[in-house]
């Protein structure tokens, strides 16, 4: 019975952090007012607060995340709507998404080294770009860390929402299909999200490359990680 009320206090009060965020998001747009970065944030400042352990908020916070499989399948609706379109611009998405694949796991692996980061730790970050699920199962193969994979994932999807205006900016990418191929390489689901924010045309998008991403760095992390390694 215990369990079943901190499972409910803990969904009711994320439930509760995540709109309020979303409204202030909605007044005011900008990147750090993301309701995920922003909520994640609160959350934590809470938890600390009142020295609740992460597992005690995990009572709920697992019911919250069994839904991220049917909202991700939820993404295949607007890639539905916007078939005819997507299918025209295939080879440009793959292509795009190809380089993304390949910058996101280069540059990752590069600064690491650079940085004289250990070894498992740069397995851990080599899939950091596609979906938690993939990421982990990549990082385990190569020898990594799976919390630090799950970790780094989590950073690579607010950090590439957080500062993807600016690089759209800076590069003039004002094409939503460009956008949307763009944020979904480099930020998986979360980026899928705020791509979702520009259109169903950009939202799909980013839901093939984010699809496509976790394909091809499946295949070519290994590959790319121990030959830069």
């Amino acid at each position: 019975m215990n369990n079943i009320i901190i499972g409910l206090l803990a969904i009711i009060g994320t439930l509760i952090v995540y709109l309020f965020m979303w409204k202030l998001h909605r007044r005011v747009l900008l990147p750090v007012t993301l309701p995920i970065f922003l909520g994640s944030i609160v959350i934590v400042l809470v938890l600390l607060l009142f020295h609740i352990d992460y597992d005690t908020y995990m009572i709920g916070g697992e019911w919250i995340n069994q839904l991220l499989g049917p909202a991700v399948v939820a993404l295949a609706y607007p890639l539905y709507q916007q078939r005819d379109l997507l299918k025209r611009l295939f080879v440009p998405i793959l292509m795009g998404t190809i380089v993304g694949a390949v910058v996101g796991i280069m540059s990752g692996v590069l600064l690491a080294k650079w940085l004289g980061v250990e070894e498992f730790i740069i397995y851990s970050l080599v899939s950091k770009s596609v979906t938690t699920p993939v990421s982990i199962v990549i990082a385990d193969s190569l020898g990594g860390a799976m919390p630090l994979a799950a970790v780094f994932v989590m950073i690579a999807g607010m950090g590439g929402v957080l500062i993807a205006p600016f690089i759209f900016k800076a590069f003039k990418i004002d094409h939503v299909i460009g956008r949307g191929v763009g944020i979904g390489s480099a930020s998986h689901a979360i980026g899928t999200a705020r791509a979702m924010e520009d259109g169903p045309l950009g939202g799909s998008a980013s839901t093939v490359a984010m699809v496509l991403s976790a394909i091809i760095v499946s295949i070519i992390a290994p590959i790319l990680a121990v030959w830069m390694l």
